[in-house]
């Protein structure tokens, strides 16, 4: 018997799925055991929790560009999806959820692990979450999860009870009140119309001093960036799902966007008379040129995030590289005068600056030191994730993204936890090239740890062995500490800021994998030329000092206020904290010696 089970697996080849995250249950059986029969049609990877996988879906949607998929039983197995699956809506990829559900037949019992899955699900699944009734009808849904998914770039949900699974399947009959789908979907080519180019080009052309911001959406779009950026004379800033667009090393672009970004990019964006933006959602307008100061233009393929972070006169809605490529003849050349000259000598400075704040004394370990040191190391195809907290401010901005790197975090929902399953995501995507994940030991403690058990299961079966996850041991919540004294003008509230030191190097080494652990910064760089040398995944422990402060681009007198009353209130590493921060501001203003 060919059962609804087996056809759901054989559909989701057809659209060519052949992955898929996530864990087992009895809700969710009849799918699993399909899966087990089809003899490797698609493979499944068995995370420790659900809102993992859910994660790694979203992260495969991220490294692929392709659909990501997860599965999970009834009640809690749905339930724990859900943080993941918000991660793939705020950020814009195809996700479909399959989830299990109790029988029909005691549906509306108040039956164990019985959930309304539908409603549950149906504000990060809101473009298309439906349960399936008959055989005849799971044809259609998981067709249209699956198009809708990819049309929309959104999540989607399909929900089978448990029951269900298990019936002989058979194809919908040709009667009234029923439905033939099919398989297939390929994107359109989206571009605006000849005459809103040729206003975008009218509003650009006028412009002396142009900013360009890219995001996600500018990904794949690097040389068009590169070609407008240069006809224009401008420089060019990246929100933090757009730091893999561009690398580094061109002189005119100015790193990372907002609370974790560049003086360079916060300059830039407070002088230019002109801004373009390209496939970016960065939301903290504070950070975005005044409301009327300048002209603006913006290209994104979602039409409903134009013109949502700042008043632009000219909107393209369309593909960001065919954009470009259509906009690009209508633009003209402009001279590298003393525009693009300041930023590229800001660029130079702020190097200097960071390379000043990452060598600053700390005890034991100056955080910025560990992506400084990592920085020139970075193999040529590595894939780099990063987790939320104070380890993104340093992934943001000392990290040197090189062309043909990848790069990627929770952006729109800024989750912590996303980090080491996004790197075990990206390793079955690309199964040949190094991946390194940063992450805080919050994070590690909240749910990445025991995501090491999925790397010691797995690591055998990729091509190349090079994963490492770098721990910034702090025994701190780092970046909210921050936020209490720089944001509320609060001391450090010890019971709900200090965690437990925890061994990760050696709860590694327990499990299979290899341990590194550094306390002294001169042993950074050659402890990264290990791990990256190993054949085995490495969990690299560093002691950091939680008192080096995540500086933003500008400081407010609000904020320097705030500071300065946490202290007089008695933070319980007032003196620390004070001297951490004072030297990490010194090392802005006074002059390089590296």
């Amino acid at each position: 018997m060919r059962s609804v089970g087996d056809f759901v697996v054989e559909r989701l080849s057809s659209w060519k799925v052949d992955t898929v995250f996530g864990y087992p249950g009895d809700g969710i059986n009849g799918v699993f055991g399909a899966l087990n029969r089809s003899a490797g049609l698609i493979e499944f990877i068995q995370a420790r929790h659900e809102e993992m996988a859910a994660f790694m879906a979203s992260a495969y949607a991220k490294f692929s560009g392709r659909l990501g998929v997860c599965i999970a039983t009834s009640g809690p197995g749905a339930s724990h999806l859900v943080t993941g699956l918000y991660d793939a809506l705020l950020d814009h990829q195809p996700v479909l959820a399959i989830v299990g559900q109790q029988a029909r037949n005691a549906l509306g019992g108040h039956y164990q692990q019985e959930l309304d899955l539908v409603s549950m699900l149906k504000d990060v699944a809101g473009a298309y979450v439906q349960q399936a009734s008959s055989p005849a009808q799971v044809r259609h849904l998981i067709d249209r999860a699956i198009r809708i998914a990819l049309a929309r770039r959104t999540v989607t949900a399909v929900i089978l009870p448990n029951d269900l699974q298990e019936e002989s399947y058979e194809d919908p009959p040709r009667l009234h009140g029923t439905l033939h789908s099919g398989v297939g979907f390929a994107a359109p080519r989206m571009v605006p119309h000849d005459d809103d180019l040729a206003r975008a080009a009218d509003v650009l052309n006028a412009g002396k001093k142009i900013a360009i911001l890219v995001g996600a959406g500018a990904l794949g779009a690097a040389e068009e960036v590169v070609a407008a950026a240069d006809r224009l004379s401008a420089g060019c800033a990246k929100a933090l799902l757009g730091k893999a667009v561009l690398p580094d090393d061109l002189p005119w672009v100015t790193g990372s966007i907002g609370l974790l970004g560049t003086r360079p990019s916060y300059d830039m964006m407070m002088g230019c008379d002109t801004l373009l933006m390209i496939g970016s959602g960065f939301p903290y307008s504070e950070f975005l040129p005044a409301e009327g100061q300048v002209r603006g233009v913006q290209i994104d393929v979602d039409p409903a995030m134009l013109s949502l972070r700042y008043p632009m006169d000219v909107n393209l809605c369309g593909d960001a590289a065919e954009t470009l490529r259509l906009l690009l003849p209508k633009l003209e050349q402009k001279p590298h005068g003393d525009w693009r000259k300041t930023i590229e000598n800001n660029m130079r400075e702020w190097w200097d600056v960071l390379a000043d704040r990452a060598h600053q004394p700390a005890a034991p370990v100056n955080p910025q030191r560990v992506t400084w040191e990592l920085s020139p190391r970075l193999p040529d195809d590595a894939i780099v994730t990063s987790d939320s907290g104070s380890c993104a401010n340093w992934y943001a901005r000392d990290l040197k993204m090189r062309a043909g790197m990848m790069a990627s975090l929770s952006g729109g929902l800024a989750s912590m936890g996303a980090a080491v399953p996004y790197a075990i995501a990206a390793k079955f995507v690309h199964s040949a090239r190094p991946v390194i994940a940063l992450v805080g030991d919050g994070a590690m403690q909240m749910n990445n740890m025991a995501e090491l058990i999925t790397v010691a299961k797995y690591w055998r079966s990729w091509q190349d062995p090079r994963w490492i996850v770098c721990v910034f041991n702090n025994e701190d919540l780092n970046q909210v500490t921050w936020e209490q004294r720089v944001l509320e003008g609060d001391p450090k509230f010890e019971s709900s800021q200090k965690i437990p030191d925890v061994s990760y190097h050696r709860f590694a080494e327990l499990i299979g994998l290899r341990g590194i652990f550094v306390d002294d910064p001169e042993r950074m760089g050659p402890a990264w030329d290990e791990a990256l040398a190993s054949n085995v995944p490495v969990v690299l422990e560093v002691k950091t000092d939680p008192e080096v402060p995540p500086l933003p681009p500008h400081i407010t007198m609000q904020q320097a206020r705030n500071f300065s009353l946490a202290l007089l209130k008695g933070d319980p590493n007032e003196r620390r904290t004070f001297s951490g921060a004072v030297r990490q501001a010194l090392a802005s203003v006074l002059p390089s010696e590296k």
